[in-house]
């Protein structure tokens, strides 16, 4: 069995989604979702039928934005967050997102062809909170490998 990474981050916005302050996040996001799904081991990202997950609100927090997907390999999906694009919105994340005391992602194995569920995503959050780092629920401080195909 293969199985593929996946991984939710959550952000709490300095604002309203549709106010000033996160307008420049806003504006950008359908090209860093176009850089995301272009990128090499992209596998899928979770998105409702307006084409992003920025109207997915699954805390009771409306200003916690949701965001999941899914990548080939741990490299894959480091060099999208760190060296893409899309890093240099990461490295802003002050100008439009509230720090959180609580763990903000994290990144799981799962088999090849499934796809994980908002309460997957949000339970994995939970037991990283509850039992730090585990092949259950890890970040980039602390990698895990794929489990051992069987044969």
């Amino acid at each position: 069995m293969e199985f593929h990474l996946a991984q939710v981050n959550i952000a709490k916005a300095k604002g309203p989604i549709d106010g000033p302050v996160m307008a420049e996040f806003v504006q950008a996001l359908d090209e860093i979702n176009r850089l995301a799904e272009s990128s090499p081991g992209f596998v899928w990202r979770y998105q409702t039928e307006a084409g992003h997950a920025i109207d997915f609100q699954p805390f009771a927090d409306p200003l916690i934005l949701f965001n999941m997907s899914v990548w080939d390999s741990v490299a894959n999906l480091k060099a999208y967050v760190y060296r893409s694009m899309h890093g240099q919105f990461f490295a802003r994340r002050q100008q439009w997102f509230e720090p959180l005391s609580t763990p903000h992602m994290a990144l799981w194995w799962i088999p090849a062809g499934t796809l994980p569920t908002p309460e997957d995503a949000k339970a994995a959050m939970e037991r990283l909170e509850r039992e730090g780092e585990t092949v259950g629920a890890f970040t980039f401080r602390k990698l895990f490998p794929a489990p051992v195909k069987e044969t």
